[in-house]
């Protein structure tokens, strides 16, 4: 391999993809601790990235501007901007789709990413100058390690994953009195939303949880709707509370000051993980591939099979995962 001076990692989106993606950082450090290490991402996840210590700089990107308004002058604004940013010795796009690898390309001819048949949308492949090759269906944490270390000729095994610092070092809580926190209970942290209907465990449930739990229960939501079933959790527990409207960076942070934390197949769930927080991720129409699995970061999985290459939506399996099974992982993980 030759002397890597400055790198570029293409990751869009979404946020638990970013988690999982950004988990490389301190590896390539460990290889290359000389090496300035850019970031290219939608605009929408840059907090998470600005002032790490381990990037150089952040570039972010507006891309779903140029899909909503068809702008031909953001497209050329966007074109000339990436094409400014210099030369590098690699870029590596580890999202693998088509759009991610036009990104990647535009920046530099030395790309990087993932062979035709170990992504699902092949056809990115053709704009990378090398490719590694790994399956599909292969852990996701795992799949984005190996693309960066093929890339730069080392290799990140799994002791090194189990053994990783927090991957958000620098997102810390400010003002921490403005949060119930309990002294006498444990703080556990319920992510309630997800991109689709039939990845979210019910309200209901999500009740029996709480009041089966008896701890302090945080319930996390991002959106109206989501605001609307938390209250509603909170109404009918008395052992639920609705956090505060929370932007990306302070929920890494308040994830941070959890003893555990529950929540379905979403990126808050995963920022657990990425934390090192202990958590339990609930999968209907998804599987554990989304996450790295450790003794303190489980997952329970209805009993529906998964199509990795044909996800379905109408699969609402996850209400069957029983709210006792949750609740002895959760005493597990928490010594109770």
């Amino acid at each position: 391999m030759k002397n890597i001076n400055r790198i570029a990692i293409v990751r869009l989106s979404a946020l638990g993809d970013i988690v999982n993606s950004a988990v490389v950082l301190q590896f390539i450090k460990q290889k290359y601790p000389n090496v300035s290490i850019e970031w290219i991402t939608e605009e929408v996840f840059s907090s998470l990235l600005i002032n790490h210590p381990f990037i150089d700089k952040v570039h972010p990107l507006n891309l779903k501007k140029l899909k909503t308004e068809k702008s031909f002058s953001h497209l050329k604004e966007t074109i000339n901007y990436l094409k400014s940013l210099g030369s590098f010795d690699l870029v590596i796009d580890i999202q693998g789709l088509i759009k991610s690898s036009i990104v990647a390309r535009i920046v530099s001819k030395n790309t990087h990413g993932f062979s035709k048949d170990s992504t699902r949308e092949g056809l990115a492949s053709l704009l990378y100058k090398t490719t590694s090759v790994i399956a599909y269906d292969e852990n996701i944490v795992r799949r984005n390690c190996f693309v960066v270390s093929d890339g730069l000729g080392f290799k990140i095994d799994d002791e090194m994953i189990l053994n990783k610092e927090v991957i958000f070092p620098h997102l810390k809580l400010k003002y921490k009195t403005k949060y119930n926190f309990s002294k006498d209970k444990k703080n556990i942290a319920i992510v309630i939303g997800a991109s689709w209907e039939s990845k979210k465990y019910t309200k209901e449930k999500v009740v029996e949880l709480c009041d089966k739990l008896k701890e302090n229960c945080f319930i996390v939501w991002g959106n109206e709707q989501e605001k609307n079933e938390a209250e509603y959790i909170c109404k009918n527990s008395n052992y639920a509370q609705l956090t505060p409207k929370l932007s990306l960076s302070e929920l890494v942070a308040f994830i941070g000051e959890m003893d555990l934390l529950i929540g379905n197949d979403t990126g808050p769930t995963h920022m657990a993980w990425g934390q090192n927080i202990p958590s339990i991720t609930l999968f209907g129409p998804t599987n554990s591939r989304m996450i790295y699995e450790t003794k303190k970061n489980l997952s329970l999985k209805s009993p529906s099979d998964v199509d990795l290459f044909k996800i379905d939506k109408n699969d609402f399996s996850i209400k069957e995962i029983k709210v006792d099974d949750i609740l002895d992982y959760a005493r597990r993980l928490l010594n109770v």
